[in-house]
């Protein structure tokens, strides 16, 4: 998550470079074959251009938006997330007059947001983390999840056969939120907790499944595939026709002007193509940096974060005294 005021202008066009080149390239060609070869017959209509640029407006409008929804949504998905865990810190605490077994709650569940913040930062084929333009922007933050293995942080909380066992699953985080219904199921058979608490614990649990489930969900399921290819090849459709669409609106120009520029206002078109083009490949471009919350960017949802607050909250629940640190933003980046 971005927690400065604002990016600044030279870190977005450094960012988009690769569009705007390819952009100078296409805006540059048209005009030389208009007016250095004379082949004034490539200059389209401009209504044409006109209803395409209509048409993308709305493709690329309405895909910025529901990939806000989508990031919006894994907000409030962690956002529960950190409440209900408070809960059952709580729960764990009072509940029960076992300080071994609370202990034990507890580190369970923080070993549980490890392994799904690990998942949630895992590769999937359709993210963007690892194209060129992202991945050099990497080396102004960087991802917590891959400075250590899952591994090592599990170790920290759980005991070697549980660590093990948790280890062959396939899916850690749910194995780990069974393995604290077994726990309760054992303290309630020996009756250390009565039916009311013990419902509340499962109710918990069931909540916290359901949160899982709404962060794999938004993980495993992508922007539809249907409207990204829609969205791209409308935008590069779009910046293809634009400059010949702007050949003859600026050649008319040349009527009513006088002096060096007479004869050469076609010129015109290399940079108000650029500068009209870049904006609709921005978009897009901002777009697929947003679609995915979880995948390591610096627009994601700051899921370590919220680890690290939930981890601190619980340890002080249990009278701890040495907390973890939270992480500072780097270069107005956290993660």
């Amino acid at each position: 998550m971005y927690t400065g005021k604002s990016y600044k202008l030279l870190e977005f066009i450094i960012w988009t470079r690769k569009s705007i080149y390819l952009l100078l390239i296409m805006s540059v060609i048209p005009v030389f074959l208009y007016q250095i070869f004379d082949l004034k017959w490539i200059g389209i209509s401009w209504t044409v251009v006109a209803l395409l640029g209509t048409a993308t407006a709305f493709i690329v409008g309405f895909k910025n938006t529901q990939t806000y929804n989508r990031t919006l949504e894994a907000q409030q998905t962690w956002t529960s997330i950190l409440n209900i865990s408070r809960s059952w810190g709580i729960m764990s605490r009072d509940f029960l007059n076992n300080p071994e077994k609370t202990k034990l709650l507890v580190y369970r569940h923080i070993a549980w947001l490890m392994a799904l913040r690990y998942e949630m930062r895992s590769f999937r084929i359709w993210e963007t983390t690892y194209r060129k333009q992202n991945a050099e922007y990497q080396q102004y933050y960087t991802i917590p999840e891959k400075e250590s293995s899952l591994e090592n942080e599990l170790s920290k909380l759980l005991s070697s056969e549980e660590l093990e066992y948790i280890l062959k699953t396939k899916n850690k985080a749910s194995q780990l939120l069974a393995l604290q219904s077994k726990t309760l199921k054992e303290l309630y058979d020996n009756q250390e907790i009565v039916v009311l608490q013990f419902v509340d614990f499962q109710r918990t649990i069931k909540d916290l499944y359901t949160q899982q489930g709404r962060s794999e969900q938004l993980k495993d399921s992508p922007y539809p595939r249907q409207y990204a290819i829609i969205n791209t090849l409308l935008v590069q459709l779009f910046c293809f026709l634009l400059p010949f669409g702007l050949l003859k609106e600026f050649d008319k120009l040349n009527e009513s002007i006088s002096g060096f520029m007479h004869g050469n206002m076609v010129w015109l078109v290399i940079p108000f193509s650029v500068i009209i083009s870049w904006m609709y490949t921005s978009l897009g471009q901002v777009g697929e940096s947003t679609e995915n919350p979880f995948e390591g960017s610096p627009n994601d949802v700051p899921i370590s974060k919220i680890c690290k607050i939930i981890e601190i909250d619980l340890r002080e629940m249990l009278g701890e005294i040495k907390l973890p640190e939270l992480r500072k933003p780097q270069h107005d980046i956290i993660l």
